[in-house]
């Protein structure tokens, strides 16, 4: 009887600890990946309006080269409506930035594209796409940082759920006990 009423206390309690552990590590995860993209969004953005007020490519490309996948500093690319690569300060592995063309038509139907875009194994990058009046101009940075960050939260999120889980064991086993001890004495 005391084992049964354990669990029963038990179960409910830990598909609680488990869902709430599931909301917090969500919505941390959520603000962290979000937060990432925008500082791209900024300078995806400008370059846009610049160039939309007459400025050439390559005067809002500034900065040095950036090695996307090695680098964690944040690179500019403007395509033309084609998708060619008009200006960028981005490169991987001696090459231009080449994002997917389905991001560019995104952007340019929808004002706006953010995604993570994994040129190869080992590099991640959020990226923020936005039309400009010749085409495209699209930011990134790596996203390196930002999942290592993940990962911890993951762990800590797990760490937390666990201790949770054994902290309701513990009681539950406490309160099926003390339930018994009093139902045994009424019986007397």
């Amino acid at each position: 009887m005391t084992r049964r009423f354990s669990i029963a206390i038990f179960l409910p309690l830990a598909v609680l600890a488990t869902g709430l552990s599931g909301m917090v590590y969500v919505g941390l995860q959520q603000d962290l990946r979000s937060g990432a993209n925008e500082p791209q969004q900024q300078l995806a953005e400008d370059a846009a309006a610049e160039l939309n007020a007459g400025a050439s490519p390559s005067t809002v490309v500034i900065g040095p080269k950036v090695d996307i996948a090695a680098s964690l500093a944040p690179f500019v690319a403007v395509y033309d409506r084609r998708g060619a690569v008009l200006a960028t300060n981005g490169e991987l592995d001696g090459q231009p930035p080449m994002i997917p063309s389905g991001v560019l038509v995104s952007a340019t139907a929808s004002g706006l594209d953010a995604v993570t875009w994994q040129p190869r194994a080992g590099v991640r990058i959020a990226t923020v796409s936005v039309p400009w009046s010749g085409g495209t101009v699209m930011a990134g940075r790596s996203l390196r940082v930002v999942e290592n960050r993940e990962s911890r939260l993951e762990a800590l999120v797990a760490v937390g759920w666990l201790a949770t889980l054994v902290a309701v064991a513990l009681a539950s086993i406490l309160a099926a006990y003390i339930a018994s001890t009093g139902r045994s004495a009424n019986d007397r």
